[in-house]
């Protein structure tokens, strides 16, 4: 049985003008992701889920992968941006946070950590009794 996802339909909207008006470094991202370009894992873009819309999703192995601006660093931000994730693990999905930067200066190294991550969230050790992990990796450019 599949899982099925909650999500807002009030949200539909607005996720499909995101997708038409994405950032520059999503656009660069989604350009390498896009067409199962990572070990053949569909992504979807601007993914409702719940009452927040995904960067990027992937059903299997059910990771979110999220681009934070600058305006991710602030106290407030940052708990917003925690309460998110802690949604988003009791829905059992994987959270990768890269900032724009890693994008813009090290787009090979954010494409690695994706594959890296894909690896070890469908690994047959990580399917059946044992359940994926669960977690935010945020990663900043160094």
């Amino acid at each position: 049985m599949e899982d099925i996802l909650p999500y807002s339909k009030e949200l539909k909207p607005y996720a499909r003008k995101l997708r038409l008006n994405m950032t520059d470094c999503e656009t660069i991202l989604w350009s390498k992701i896009r067409r199962r370009q990572i070990r053949n894992i569909q992504f979807f873009r601007q993914k409702p889920v719940g009452t927040f819309i995904l960067d990027f999703y992937a059903k299997h192995p059910k990771l979110c992968i999220e681009l934070d601006g600058s305006q991710h660093y602030t106290k407030q931000h940052k708990k917003k941006d925690h309460n998110r994730d802690i949604y988003l693990n009791s829905l059992g999905i994987y959270v990768l946070r890269f900032d724009n930067l890693a994008i813009l200066q090290n787009l090979a190294g954010v494409l690695e950590e994706i594959d890296e991550t894909i690896q070890i969230l469908t690994s047959p050790r990580s399917r059946g009794s044992r359940p994926p992990p669960k977690g935010v990796i945020h990663r900043e450019s160094q």
